[in-house]
């Protein structure tokens, strides 16, 4: 088993997640004390998807996310570094598509979607300004991007409790669940130094052809949703 560093390289990612990934849903419903669910439906309102339409999850795992997306009729994709996890999603979701991809070199044609959207994923990333623009390739013009990624509580009392328990309490409640505790090192520690709310807002408008940038908090600012529109 192995953990990433905060350098983020990618063989390190996939390595890691390739061995949390046969309980990795169930590892994080009971870390987020079930929400994770709540805040997969909110992702799929945010793209506002329509019958018809392509969007393409990014950093899918086991394709959890991308069944959620393809609850709105839209065709969902879901693309993933870590073939572990594809690997495990495929065994118990058949009918979702998924496929092997780096977000910085996605497999896939210029403006093939409609919508794209990475969850819980984009912190892991060497080069978060790369994805991005590379998100933006493979979205046509007019097309939507939302971002569901861990971020800062806004009530000061509050952060400072979540923050104990990311440093404190995930690693413990992990080894209970996960098949590999010490990858939920890296991730507390991955979360607790990323962007607040409006410095990725800022990294989402520069980094590319992003437009109308704006976020909603879910859960008190544990997560938050952030929109874009390629213009």
């Amino acid at each position: 088993m192995t953990r990433a560093d905060l350098d983020k390289q990618p063989h390190e990612v996939a390595e890691m997640f390739d061995g949390v990934a046969e309980r990795y849903d169930l590892t994080n419903t009971v870390l987020s004390f079930g929400q994770d669910r709540g805040w997969r439906r909110a992702t799929r309102a945010a793209l506002g998807l329509r019958p018809g339409e392509r969007v393409l999850d990014v950093g899918a795992g086991t394709g959890v996310s991308t069944a959620e997306l393809g609850r709105s009729g839209a065709f969902a994709v879901g693309a993933d570094l870590s073939t572990g996890m594809l690997q495990a999603g495929r065994r118990v979701r058949r009918d979702v598509p998924l496929v092997a991809g780096d977000a910085l070199r996605l497999p896939f044609a210029d403006e093939a979607f409609d919508a794209v959207t990475i969850s819980f994923a984009l912190r892991n990333v060497v080069d978060t300004g790369a994805a991005l623009r590379e998100l933006a390739r493979v979205t046509r013009r007019g097309g939507r991007l939302v971002v569901c990624e861990f971020s800062s509580p806004t009530n000061a009392a509050f952060r400072t409790v979540y923050m104990s328990y990311l440093m404190r309490s995930l690693p413990a409640v992990a080894r209970g669940v996960s098949s590999n505790p010490d990858a939920y090192v890296y991730l507390a520690e991955s979360i607790r130094a990323w962007p607040d709310q409006g410095e990725l807002a800022s990294r989402i408008a520069g980094s590319g052809p992003w437009d109308r940038v704006a976020w909603r908090n879910l859960s008190g600012g544990i997560v938050a949703l952030h929109r874009a529109t390629k213009c």
